[in-house]
């Protein structure tokens, strides 16, 4: 039995403990409709996303430089140029999707003042798989040195299910619990899935990936009732990729579900979760509203856990992580201790997993 590398309140220290230099998901494409402004909180910070009158999306940071209105609380103008630009509610001073400033109204002619020289952060954000992603760069003059992620499995057409919760936790406390492999028959006791009574032993192969690890694909668990709808044969595989992005993909011979599950920090103490699942598979015509109660109560019921979990970490206590079960743990906070230190060293980054089988009863 070991500790845990770091206490609640150190991990919340370091660096905030949150990553640079990737890709966050902020929502789904559809959530951002054409000529409109959105407010987010995004690393303890303000962002603006939009999406342009004529359809792309951009990010900024939330604070027109002049006298700190949120620029969100404005509107689009299309300049006599055709460029598309944001008027800030206040002074109307106005900025393009570059964070560019391109006018303000109140200079007259003879002031002379270079409005290109004012800028506000733009942060790159793209669209891919119906997602929109925004980087953290740690350098905000610096571009993306790499696309967003790809999932296996976004498949179906639009997701069949679609949730959302804030975690009142930092994002580490919730991905560590999302990951946990031993929760299961105590925080989600449903008749469907399985109870505290009905425990196997789990033998599991993990291999590294991209910024991350899997339980490589398997045959789910018997005691897994809910796998039952799909019918066949399923196989599954697990993968979970810095900073925060964790999928399922099951496979029912060429029949696909991908579960999604993105944590994106608002605050150090707040983390956004979206759920997000694709299929093309006939049980989601048939069972959708079964499907998504109760991937809806299993999320309820991690997120009453970590709210349970809070008053023991007020108290800043040293948690006592276990092989294999918490295994996964200790390779999140390694995952990110290399990350952090490849960025820092200019080097590229050494994933520090190693292919093991991991043995736990649930």
């Amino acid at each position: 039995m070991n500790a845990a590398p770091r206490s609640a309140s150190a991990t919340a220290r370091f660096g905030e403990g949150f990553l640079t230099d990737v890709w966050y998901v902020v929502g789904l494409a559809s959530d951002f409709r054409p000529g409109k402004l959105a407010r987010r909180r995004f690393l303890g910070e303000p962002l603006m996303l939009g999406r342009s009158p004529k359809g792309e999306i951009f990010a900024l940071r939330d604070i027109c430089p002049h006298r700190a209105a949120p620029l969100s609380a404005g509107r689009f103008r299309t300049e006599d140029s055709g460029v598309e630009t944001v008027e800030c509610p206040y002074h109307g001073w106005r900025f393009g999707r570059d964070g560019g400033c391109t006018a303000i109204p109140s200079l007259v002619d003879d002031q002379a003042m270079d409005v290109n020289r004012i800028r506000v952060r733009r942060y790159p954000a793209v669209e891919s798989q119906g997602l929109v992603f925004v980087w953290a760069g740690s350098d905000p003059k610096a571009e993306p040195d790499r696309p967003p992620p790809a999932f296996p499995g976004v498949v179906g057409g639009a997701p069949k299910i679609v949730d959302r919760m804030v975690f009142d936790s930092h994002i580490d406390h919730a991905v560590v619990g999302l990951m946990d492999p031993a929760h299961g028959p105590y925080v989600h006791q449903q008749w469907w899935w399985r109870s505290s009574a009905s425990q196997h032993e789990k033998a599991k192969r993990f291999e590294p990936r991209e910024l991350g690890f899997s339980m490589v694909r398997h045959a789910p668990s018997k005691n897994s009732r809910a796998y039952a709808v799909l019918g066949g044969a399923p196989q599954t595989e697990i993968t979970f990729r810095l900073p925060g992005l964790r999928w399922e993909h099951v496979t029912v011979g060429a029949r696909q579900v991908l579960s999604l599950t993105c944590l994106t920090p608002t605050e150090t103490d707040k983390t956004e979760i979206l759920q997000v699942v694709w299929s093309d598979h006939p049980a989601f015509l048939i069972l959708r509203p079964f499907i998504r109660a109760a991937a809806r109560a299993f999320l309820r019921q991690d997120a009453a856990m970590v709210d349970l979990q809070k008053d023991g970490l007020a108290h800043d206590p040293t948690l006592l992580w276990i092989d294999d079960a918490d295994r996964q743990a200790k390779w999140y906070q390694q995952l990110k201790r290399e990350w952090a230190a490849s960025r820092r060293e200019g080097r590229p980054f050494r994933n520090p997993i190693e292919a093991a089988t991991l043995r736990w009863r649930s």
